[in-house]
């Protein structure tokens, strides 16, 4: 079970916000997300009653994208939304009707406080910490809509180097629905580097209907793009630092493309 040295993440802050946010040019065509940033549990959920070393692993936040996507703000100067709460309370980036939007069994552990929960805490949990994400990254798109630049969204997130035995080869992997314009030349540039196995839509698809880039950059025709940094590349916060800069890089020449602060419909392979 692999676990992280970041020290950000956290299962026990008394800071109660659902949400973090780095303010940044809110008209400088690129906002950052960050759906897994963190592994905190509210004391109320008494850990959900999992171990420390049950939430210090990947099964409760994706483990180093916290630092990359703080350092990729600073670098970039984009504004940043990133949760504040594990998405073993509830998974900010499923819709409100997915069935895996709280976990009861994650990486073959039972989720004990999860096992048996009903409509009324899911509920409670949407109201809580769900919803305001949401919110506050809609309020922070329409803003920058109003500004005269509609976002380019680029959101991080990271996977196990292996699945049960078998090793994931990637270091970095590009998830993407139908739009190209933020996908194909972060592959491009991503290969380029000559250092890198670079994956597209492996170890997940980027074909989710109702996930964080469907709901708020698929239906309002934003350019979007996921990346995954394997978990191991990004395990400590030296690596966190070299792989948002890394990005900082490729994304501020990448943003110089005509047409990718333009609102473009094109649709999702997951419409039915």
């Amino acid at each position: 079970m692999l676990q992280s040295s970041d020290p950000n993440p956290t299962s026990n802050s008394d800071d109660t916000a659902p949400i973090e946010l780095i303010d940044g040019e809110i008209g400088g065509g690129l906002l950052l997300v960050c759906d897994h940033a963190c592994n905190r549990i509210p004391a109320e959920y008494a850990d959900l009653g999992l171990s420390s070393d049950e939430l210090a692993s990947h099964v409760a936040y994706d483990i180093g994208v916290r630092g990359v996507t703080v350092e990729l703000a600073r670098l970039t100067g984009a504004p940043a939304i990133m949760t504040r709460f594990s998405r073993l309370l509830i998974d900010p980036n499923r819709g409100e009707d997915d069935p895996t939007l709280v976990m009861r069994i994650a990486d073959g552990s039972v989720i004990p406080a999860n096992a048996a929960v009903g409509k009324d805490e899911i509920d409670r949990r949407i109201a809580t910490y769900h919803a305001p994400y949401h919110e506050a990254l809609d309020h922070l798109i329409g803003r920058a809509i109003e500004a005269g630049k509609p976002p380019a969204i680029f959101s991080v997130h990271s996977f196990t180097p292996r699945f049960k035995r078998t090793p994931r080869p990637w270091q970095a992997t590009i998830l993407w629905d139908c739009d190209p314009r933020l996908p194909k030349p972060l592959l491009d540039a991503l290969k380029a580097e000559g250092d890198l196995v670079v994956g597209e839509n492996v170890p997940y698809s980027g074909k989710l209907r109702g996930d964080t880039l469907y709901r708020h950059a698929t239906r309002r025709g934003l350019a979007h793009a996921l990346i995954e940094l394997r978990q191991d590349v990004i395990a400590d916060p030296d690596s966190q630092l070299q792989w948002g800069q890394r990005l900082a890089r490729i994304l501020q020449e990448i943003m110089k493309t005509p047409g990718l602060n333009e609102i473009r419909h094109y649709g999702s392979s997951t419409a039915g």
